[in-house]
């Protein structure tokens, strides 16, 4: 049996085989392998509820979106329809104001007209009693200026009594 190069390679190799078991290289390699799997199943299941977790905030958000689009909607439309109101409001005073401002011209004219016409009535008074005055002043003498201003007397004397 010649021991050649060969032959002492395989011895060798054996001996690096035996030294690896001995030294539970495969044990640490698997556990090496199983801690490296598990810290891998791990970081996938964190990405998972990562996922799920960004899932839940997406949804989360897009109902407040669309709860914010429906309150401002709602704002919006009681916006419009108060400004609706204070527009109806303000047509309605403004008419009232425009009826009262009216009535109370009217009633202006109306006092105008009654002041006019008892103005025209004073002077027509006013000139009748003077026509009346020249008339009795030039068909009066004494007797019937005495009797006129008995009369008057009289008549007074009755209205006060």
């Amino acid at each position: 049996m010649a021991f050649d190069a060969t032959f002492f390679a395989f011895v060798g190799f054996l001996l690096f085989l035996a030294l690896i078991a001995y030294l539970k290289v495969p044990g640490m390699m698997a556990k090496g392998l199983d801690a490296r799997a598990e810290k891998i199943q791990n970081e996938l299941a964190e990405a998972k509820r990562l996922r799920e977790e960004a899932q839940h905030l997406l949804a989360e958000y897009q109902r407040k979106r669309k709860d914010a689009e429906a309150e401002a909607a709602s704002i919006v439309a009681a916006a419009e329809r108060e400004a609706s109101a204070l527009t109806a409001d303000a047509k309605q005073k403004t008419e009232e104001y425009v009826t009262r401002r009216t009535a109370l011209s009217e009633q202006k004219i109306k006092q105008a007209e009654a002041d006019a016409i008892n103005a025209v009535r004073a002077a027509a008074v006013d000139l009748a009693v003077a026509a009346a005055e020249k008339v009795i002043a030039a068909k009066a003498d004494a007797a019937t200026g005495k009797a006129l201003f008995d009369n008057a007397i009289s008549e007074v004397k009755a209205r006060l009594n």
